[in-house]
């Protein structure tokens, strides 16, 4: 501590808006002094006499400890509320968080250094020329104020420098052959951390829940992780734009069943189905009074997106036409699977199946040939599906094996190269009550060694 105490005082308490934010109340004569310290840690002005700091990692309370030690070498006393000391002392971890291998303070490490591109941005020391979603998260081209252009991959916490470039025009060049139509100028929407962020820095005052709530925000994603929408709204909109097919009510009233003018293909909707049950349930006939030759599949979380692909490969017409017990030959698979070989999907043989899936494995497409030649087995011959595993989706489609090559390459491009809108996600940390332990850390290895395990 210096030997000359200086004549102020600082309270940190928690935000009383923001989960995780900070906010620091000033006294004293010579609060100034305290001020520009803060100041330096990234805290930010609310008046004469309070300062906040909100940050994207949501380690404001950690970030605010270390500060008091920074005031107290100084000679300026703080105050610790015990609502602040308990979020201190609390560790929590991110759930699904891509990095599992890293230790706490790592985790903290890379969070911190998001954060410095975060701030870096938001002070206009780093311009963004060009950002686009790669399918799987943001990415985007910047050059720094004193030097140097860096390409940035993903958001929050877990925005990182990919790569440093030489020259902003042959970055931007490489970057538009990279993304195509996906590319935008300049930096991409906040998210809603940074907009959480934002209002944090601007006001202590919770939101005002008697005023209409804003329009919710969308983002865009790929096909297969968007929104399901309104499935209702899908139907009745196929209807609209295809006369040739007709619609009843059936005895049930949770059952509308649409029927093409051939009588050889239907629709059955359950208005009622749960989350796991068949909400489309589409068959096709070789005549209006044969046995059936195909039938699908969908729950009600199938994203609105690939619902409509398929729906306008019915309305098509031509790509559901298939000869009654036509066999599903590897010519057919070949066909059905093209656009996710394209699209560089990893392809593999895992028992009596063959599945095709991302690099992340987030979505998959299976043909189970043990089905496929058991019209009996209660396997379904092809599964389509987003999530953790096929046995746990968070949507799923379910065809036999006859159904047409081409429809099934008509959702295989969808789920390849479509893309939707969801509401973003908010990616909030998950909490784990475990007291902090005072003692020292241990010395930790480069962090540079542990990033690409």
């Amino acid at each position: 501590m210096s030997d000359h105490p200086i004549e102020a005082h600082v309270r940190f308490d928690t935000h009383p808006a923001h989960t995780s934010a900070v906010t620091a109340t000033l006294t004293g004569t010579h609060h100034r002094a305290a001020q520009a310290l803060l100041a330096a840690r990234g805290f930010q002005n609310f008046d004469e006499h309070t300062m906040v700091l909100a940050r994207i990692d949501h380690e404001e309370p950690y970030w605010a400890h270390q500060a008091t030690h920074a005031l107290h070498a100084e000679g300026i006393t703080t105050e610790i509320t015990p609502r602040l000391r308990e979020a201190i002392d609390e560790e929590w971890t991110w759930a699904n968080y891509p990095m599992h291998w890293l230790t706490r303070a790592e985790v903290r490490e890379v969070s911190n250094a998001a954060q410095a591109i975060y701030d870096d941005i938001r002070h206009g020391r780093l311009i963004i020329h060009a950002h686009a979603h790669d399918g799987w998260t943001t990415v985007a081209i910047g050059t720094y104020l004193d030097g140097g252009t860096v390409a940035l991959h993903g958001e929050n916490h877990l925005r990182s420098i990919a790569d440093r470039l030489e020259s902003p025009a042959q970055a931007l060049a490489s970057f538009q052959r990279l993304h195509g139509d996906a590319v935008r100028p300049g930096p991409a929407p906040m998210t809603d951390i940074e907009q959480q962020t934002a209002q944090a820095r601007t006001s202590l005052r919770s939101p005002d829940t008697t005023q209409a709530p804003a329009a919710p925000r969308v983002e865009r994603v790929p096909s297969y992780e968007a929104d399901p929408g309104d499935h209702e709204t899908l139907l009745n909109d196929f209807f609209t734009e295809n006369n040739d097919w007709e619609k009843y009510r059936t005895w049930e009233d949770h059952t509308t069943v649409a029927t093409h003018e051939s009588l050889t293909l239907r629709i059955l909707f359950d208005h009622e189905a749960g989350p796991r049950d068949p909400r489309w349930t589409i068959a096709a006939y070789e005549s209006p009074v044969s046995e059936r030759m195909w039938h699908m599949t969908l729950t009600p979380t199938v994203p609105a997106p690939v619902v409509k692909s398929l729906l306008g490969a019915l309305g098509n017409g031509d790509v559901w036409e298939t000869a009654l017990g036509s066999p599903t030959t590897d010519k057919q698979i070949a066909e059905a699977a093209q656009p996710l070989t394209a699209a560089g999907w990893r392809s593999a043989v895992d028992g009596h199946s063959l599945r095709w899936n991302t690099q992340q494995g987030d979505v998959g497409v299976q043909f189970d040939t043990f089905a496929a030649h058991n019209p009996h087995s209660p396997l379904h011959a092809w599964s389509l599906w987003a999530g953790p595993d096929i046995n746990s989706p968070t949507w799923a489609i379910h065809a036999s094996a006859c159904t047409p090559a081409g429809l099934l390459a008509d959702l295989a491009e969808e789920l390849a190269h479509g893309t939707g809108t969801r509401q973003p996600r908010s990616g909030q940390p998950r909490r784990v009550k475990q007291i902090a332990s005072s003692g020292p850390a241990a010395p930790l290895p480069p962090l540079s060694t542990r990033l690409r395990r």
